[in-house]
C-alpha cells in the first residue's frame, strides 16, 4: 500500500534534525522500495530484521501500513542509528530495536523475515556470499529473503547507478565506497543454492537507478 501524504508527514515530524524532516518524507514518497517490501510482507506475523536499516524507515513504513510485528535492524552509521532510535521512541514503537553494527560481522540471532536494501554493493564479493548465507539461515519456514540491489548488467541505468553511489559517498551519505555489484545471475545461484525460491524483477520506479528486487522464499 501506498502510504497518504499527511502519514508521510507525520513520519517527518519524529525526526530530529532539519535535514531528515525534509529528507525523510521525500525519501519515502519517492522511493518504490518501501511499498514493495509491505506489499511482500503484508498478512505475516513473523518478525523483520532489516540488514543496513540506516534510519530505520522501512520500520515506520510497515508500521503505519498496519505491520504489527517485533523489527529489528542495525547499520554501521551512527549517525543514521541515532536517528532511528530517535524516531522509534518518538513514535512510541514497541518491539522495535536499532543498533549499531556491521552486515560483515556475525549477524544477531533472528528466525522471521530478512531484508535487505542497498549494500551489497558496498561489500567485496566473498564477503557478499558469506552475507547472503548467513542471512539466508534466520529466514524461518514460509519466510522471505528481500532485497534490494543495483544488478550489474550493460544497461546505461547501471552506469547511472553506479556514479550516484560515488556521489553519496563524497557527500558522506554513505560510510564506503561501492566495490562490486552482484548480477542477477550470481544473486539468484547463489540463494538458490541455499534452498530458497528466487524472483527477481526490476524495481526502478521514477527513478534512473538498475534497481531491483529479489525475492527469495524458503518453504513453509
Amino acid at each position: 500500500m501506498k502510504l497518504a501524504p499527511p502519514v508521510l508527514k507525520l513520519i517527518a515530524r519524529r525526526s530530529h534534525t532539519l535535514w531528515d524532516y525534509f529528507y525523510v518524507p521525500a525519501k519515502l514518497r519517492s522511493d518504490p522500495v518501501y511499498e514493495a517490501i509491505t506489499r511482500e510482507l503484508t498478512g505475516s506475523s513473523l518478525p523483520v530484521l532489516d540488514i543496513g536499516c540506516g534510519m530505520g524507515l522501512l520500520t515506520h513504513y510497515l508500521r503505519e501500513s498496519g505491520h504489527e510485528v517485533p523489527m529489528s535492524g542495525f547499520d554501521t552509521d551512527q549517525r543514521k542509528i541515532a536517528s532511528a532510535q530517535a524516531m522509534a521512541r518518538t513514535a512510541g514503537y514497541g518491539d522495535v530495536v536499532f543498533k549499531v553494527g556491521d552486515a560483515c560481522g556475525k549477524l544477531p540471532g533472528h528466525q522471521g523475515h530478512v531484508v535487505i536494501v542497498d549494500i551489497l554493493q558496498f561489500i567485496q564479493p566473498e564477503r557478499q556470499v558469506l552475507l547472503l548465507q548467513d542471512a539466508a539461515t534466520r529466514v524461518a519456514p514460509g519466510g522471505k529473503f528481500i532485497i534490494r540491489s543495483c544488478l550489474r548488467d550493460s544497461s546505461r541505468r547501471f552506469r547511472i547507478t553506479v556514479l550516484g553511489d560515488w556521489l553519496a559517498r563524497l557527500t558522506r551519505w554513505m560510510n564506503h565506497s561501492p566495490v562490486a555489484y552482484p548480477s542477477a545471475a550470481e544473486l539468484e545461484g547463489h540463494l538458490s543454492a541455499l534452498g530458497l525460491s528466487v524472483t527477481i524483477v526490476p524495481l526502478w520506479g521514477g527513478t534512473p537507478f538498475n534497481n531491483h528486487l529479489i525475492v527469495a522464499q524458503r518453504a513453509a
